[in-house]
């Protein structure tokens, strides 16, 4: 169930209640103890921005092989379902992005490298506002593709 408070998403309200209440010790945003609401809820975006996967699902291997035609097969997918906002190279500047004011992941960020096939299956699968869930949308075997596709983007 999601809570709401003042247009926030519940991950944002605990963030927002845990400043307001505890601030940041130890650190220059310890203040935020006594800021008004708009400072703590621009820190609790910044934070929540952070889009971790569960351990068990960052630990998951990808079954498929990443061949030519696995490659070929998640790039078809990409041009279709993720162009529009990650843009054609990965950069976060797909014609959506403007249009809809949202800022996606840079999938050309040489930081990709770092997040386990495991944690980007669970992120498309489950996706994150304003990204769908692509769990019922696309295969297992299309999901893990496409992951074989990102991770051919060049990182610069």
């Amino acid at each position: 169930m999601l809570l709401q408070y003042n247009n926030l998403m519940s991950t944002q309200c605990n963030l927002v209640k845990c400043l307001q209440v505890y601030g940041l010790m130890g650190s220059v945003f310890a203040l935020l103890t006594f800021a008004c609401l708009g400072d703590s809820t621009a820190v609790a975006d910044s934070l929540a921005e952070k889009w971790l996967s569960p351990a068990p699902s960052a630990a998951k291997k990808n079954p498929v092989a990443s061949t030519q035609n696995s490659i070929a097969a998640g790039q078809k997918i990409y041009s279709k379902t993720c162009v529009m906002c990650h843009g054609k190279t990965g950069d976060a500047d797909g014609p959506a992005v403007i249009e809809l004011n949202i800022h996606p992941a840079k999938l050309s960020n040489p930081q990709l490298d770092t997040e386990p096939d495991g944690a980007l299956f669970w992120k498309i699968t489950t996706g994150k506002k304003p990204m769908p869930a692509y769990g019922k949308r696309l295969s297992e075997t299309d999901r893990w593709n496409l992951i074989n596709y990102i991770r051919t983007i060049p990182k610069h």
